[in-house]
């Protein structure tokens, strides 16, 4: 069921009862990614996984919208439930974690934020993203936004392309073409948290740092960064997976299981 907060106009659905526990998705996703591990989860925690705002039932991102106005609708979702733990995947994860920064989070786990760290620039495909959309060209834009997020990064441009014009023609694949344009959102959060990592060690909340082994080496290398930063942290590397682990496409029972560990 979905519920839409007060003074803001972003929806959620609830599962379980027990300790609260918000769970927020990452790029090209709802919160019906999260489907599985909230299920998970549910028989222990109560779980809110939201929509955030541009995306699933939620509305409309502002002109402007960025890392601030994610930051304020994690704020409702945390005023509203008086949740105080909260797990982010991929851009859920940046902005969980600068959330973290002023917001009353006790728990905080991560799994691969894509911060801006060392050489490696996470958004420079948004050129030429931007460029194919505005042709109506959705499944190339996919493909862009995939390969530059370092996922199919051995299959040729070429090859997926067609394929992913295909998965889109019908069923779950017309919500997935809805959400290729959303991916401008998560960006404009990544680049907002641009800046040293040394900014992280005013986290406070003890931290759960995820990843998976078969991850780019890019996001290994940002939780590498990130974990002699952060005060209050344990690192957990998940065997057999990649950045997607958590979604339900994934091994969410793997992420369940140390998210249970984590916030018992």
């Amino acid at each position: 069921m979905d519920v839409v907060a007060q003074r803001t106009d972003i929806a959620w659905r609830t599962f379980g009862g027990g300790p609260k526990v918000v769970l927020l998705h990452g790029g090209m996703q709802t919160s019906a990614n999260f489907t599985k591990l909230a299920r998970l989860l549910s028989a222990t925690h109560t779980v809110y996984v939201p929509d955030r705002r541009g995306r699933g039932h939620s509305g409309p991102a502002a002109t402007g919208h960025g890392l601030r106005a994610e930051i304020d609708d994690l704020r409702a979702v945390l005023d509203e439930t008086g949740a105080r733990h909260v797990f982010g995947l991929s851009s859920g994860a940046v902005v969980a974690l600068r959330a973290a920064m002023e917001l009353p989070i006790e728990r905080l786990a991560l799994y691969e934020p894509p911060l801006k760290h060392g050489a490696h620039d996470p958004t420079s495909w948004l050129p030429r993203y931007e460029k194919e959309l505005s042709r109506g060209h959705r499944a190339a834009a996919f493909v862009t936004v995939t390969k530059g997020t370092g996922e199919f990064r051995h299959v040729p441009r070429a090859a997926l392309i067609p394929l992913a014009g295909l998965a889109m023609r019908g069923g779950r694949g017309r919500e997935l073409a809805e959400l290729v344009p959303t991916m401008r959102l998560d960006a404009a959060v990544v680049d907002d948290a641009a800046g040293p990592l040394n900014t992280y060690r005013a986290v406070t909340a003890e931290t759960l740092l995820l990843g998976g082994d078969r991850s780019p080496a890019y996001l290994i290398g940002v939780l590498n960064g990130l974990e002699p930063v952060l005060p209050r942290v344990r690192r957990v590397t998940l065997t057999g997976v990649g950045h997607l682990a958590a979604d339900d496409s994934g091994r969410p029972e793997l992420v369940a299981a140390e998210l249970r560990r984590f916030f018992a």
